[in-house]
């Protein structure tokens, strides 16, 4: 793969996540064009694009192995600019759930097959699992800024359009850059030396429940930490805005702590490692549960790192444990149960969470960290892969 290809699939990822936050930036500016009171109101419309985004990970990660990965990041970056310009183009609260559906649908495409395409030529697989997850997360930023700039300059409707202009010109550069696949990849050649099935099954198990409890955590703190420092900050900093790049700035430096772990994975064993960077979560989770102010500051700096940091991990053994004619489809699977797991527990825990302290939450966070501790320690070690795959003397 060129270096032009690797380039547009890592920014392809922080397209994806950008379209998906435009409309929670921008969504008091839509409400009150649309006529609704409260923007609250209006939120539950895009449930479907975040629904899709999880359901539509097993089509795509089937079509990925079985059709071409090349062709489905074609239909990834033309469909998000066709559905983002739909969005556009809406006139009521029901043609935007509709569009954004449509939207999710599209961007559920890149997890399961951009990444399991940058991965396919790769020899240091945690340094480009790390630095796609950074821009990923960097996608999260730009979205929250450029939305407001272009909210208060041009309106919500450009905030659309210019992701969709951006995606076309992305997918004119992919079709003219990225190598033609010779075959799809599940019509490739099998590993000489193929993992035990019964290895793959329990490596993948752990990686899947993991993974939703994961997500459980990156949902619980991403959509809290502002009313948390809001309300652990007192007496110390008040400014909304203050506390908008505090809260930046705790997401920015904690991103880079999928490059380090990225690396790591590359030069040491993967078990013991994940293991070390779940169980930093039950302490930190701890700390922050009694604290306030900068070291509260200092504590999120550090669970959201190793929060962020547990993520490359996900991919990662995938790469690992499965051979690339499948990864796709795998992606697929374990993407759709984590994103409709922990997407379905954070709504219905929300509420009682919210009538609860944060040390509540943090409590409960603690316990999930807990329970994906003890699901790691089944990961099968480095060892029992090499002696499955030992070729007979």
């Amino acid at each position: 793969m060129n270096r032009p290809t690797s380039l547009l699939l890592n920014a392809a990822h922080a397209l994806d996540h950008l379209v998906l936050l435009v409309f929670a930036s921008a969504v008091a500016t839509i409400a009150i064009e649309f006529g609704i009171e409260r923007w609250e109101d209006l939120m539950p419309y895009t449930a479907g694009a975040f629904i899709m985004f999880g359901l539509g990970s097993i089509p795509a990660g089937r079509l990925g192995d079985l059709w071409g990965r090349r062709k489905m990041m074609l239909v990834f970056f033309w469909g998000i600019a066709a559905s983002c310009a739909a969005v556009a183009l809406t006139q009521s609260p029901i043609q935007i759930a509709i569009a954004l559906s449509v939207m999710g649908a599209f961007s559920s495409i890149y997890h399961p097959v951009g990444i399991p395409m940058l991965l396919s030529s790769t020899k240091t697989p945690g340094l480009t699992i790390g630095v796609n997850n950074l821009a990923g997360n960097m996608g999260l930023a730009i979205a929250a800024i450029l939305t407001g700039f272009m909210v208060k300059y041009f309106g919500w409707r450009a905030a659309f359009l210019l992701p969709a202009v951006l995606s076309a010109v992305m997918g004119l550069m992919f079709a003219r850059l990225a190598p033609e696949e010779l075959h799809a990849p599940a019509k490739k050649k099998a590993s000489a030396h193929p993992i035990p099935r019964a290895i793959a099954i329990r490596a993948l198990t752990v990686i899947t429940i993991a993974s939703t409890s994961g997500s459980l955590l990156f949902n619980f703190t991403t959509n809290g930490n502002t009313e948390l420092f809001r309300e652990r900050f007192i007496g110390i900093v008040s400014d909304p805005a203050t506390l908008g790049m505090l809260v930046a700035c705790v997401y920015a430096v904690a991103a880079f702590s999928q490059v380090i772990v990225g690396i790591l994975i590359d030069r040491m064993a993967m078990k013991p490692l994940f293991l070390g960077i779940v169980l930093s979560q039950i302490v930190l989770f701890g700390l922050a549960a009694q604290s306030s102010g900068w070291m509260l500051f200092a504590c999120a700096l550090g669970f959201m790192a190793a929060i962020f940091g547990a993520i490359p991990f996900l991919d990662a053994v995938i790469v690992r444990y499965v051979d690339d004619q499948m990864r796709s489809r795998v992606a697929g699977i374990r993407l759709a149960v984590s994103f409709g797991v922990s997407g379905v527990a954070v709504y219905l825990l929300g509420p009682i969470v919210k009538a609860s302290s944060f040390e509540t939450l943090f409590i409960a966070m603690a316990v999930i960290a807990c329970c994906t501790a003890f699901t790691v320690s089944w990961l099968p070690s480095e060892r029992a892969i090499r002696a499955a795959t030992a070729e007979p003397t």
